[in-house]
């Protein structure tokens, strides 16, 4: 589970401190798939990034599997079992080809050579990365570099894996792909091991459906938290933030608006990524 309590993160300008992010708490459960929304400037990028110790809250606490992200003998333990696959797969990409820099964590985490090899296979299999095994990374396109960091992320076999905004750049038939990953990747739990747990940022709220939770931030603070087709329904509270909830629930609402009361939300609900 990762926890965060009371969390807060300012920086410091010549006028004074300003807040980036201002006392949320809230948890994150083992296995479980949530969505973050905000408009741009909220601060989601940096609470996710408060997540993997990446960055230290100014106050508060953000605990992963009971670890303090603020005690420096837990961080390279935190950002094991926290992946994080960046906007823009370049930031994190290091090494001179694709199957180079899916070792590149593994060795980091001082992964034995067998077992390394194995990982990197399976993951290069699993992505239909083999034919790309010795190309450059960022000679590849939008999508394939996609694949490659997630592979990287998965081969370390991460308890929890946040994934920032990571469909802005792609075309409609990656983002199916991706998402299908996601849900092969919830699929894959046994009764010994659990699913990892999922946060995804995005700007898109058709997305945020497949989630079982949605987390909204607004200035710093978090001013929903819920199941989004629950949140969803509540529109002007989303256009009063700057954000647009998918198109059947606005729809709804104005149905409902203009009399239509006996109108099922189930009636408009479409399933927009994977068509």
């Amino acid at each position: 589970m990762i926890a965060a309590r009371n969390l807060s993160l300012h920086y410091a300008t010549a006028e004074g401190r300003v807040a980036i992010l201002s006392d949320i708490s809230c948890e994150i459960a083992g296995g479980e798939f949530v969505a973050l929304m905000g408009a741009n400037g909220s601060g989601k990028t940096s609470f996710a990034r408060c997540l993997n110790g990446i960055i230290q809250p100014a106050s508060g606490v953000v605990l992963v599997d009971g670890m303090d992200t603020r005690a420096p003998e837990h961080l390279l333990e935190i950002r094991r079992r926290v992946g994080m696959v960046f906007q823009h797969p370049d930031n994190q990409m290091v090494a001179p080809t694709v199957e180079r820099e899916i070792a590149f964590g593994l060795e980091n985490l001082g992964v034995a050579r067998a077992e390394m090899h194995a990982r990197v296979e399976e993951m290069l299999e699993r992505f239909e990365l083999q034919a790309y095994r010795e190309h450059a990374p960022h000679q590849l396109s939008g999508g394939e570099k996609q694949r490659v960091a997630l592979a990287a992320i998965l081969a370390m076999q991460p308890r929890h894996i946040i994934f920032d905004e990571p469909t802005s750049l792609l075309d409609h038939p990656s983002r199916v792909r991706l998402f299908e990953t996601i849900a092969q990747l919830r699929a894959a739990a046994t009764p010994s091991q659990h699913s990892p747990s999922i946060v995804l940022i995005t700007q898109f709220a058709e997305e945020a459906l497949f989630a079982e939770r949605l987390l909204v931030l607004h200035q710093g603070k978090l001013v929903m938290n819920g199941p989004p087709r629950e949140l969803f329904i509540h529109v002007e509270a989303f256009r009063q933030i700057g954000l647009q909830p998918p198109l059947e629930f606005r729809v709804y609402h104005e149905l409902r608006a203009k009399g239509h009361a006996r109108l099922a939300l189930e009636e408009l609900l479409l399933d927009p990524i994977l068509e």
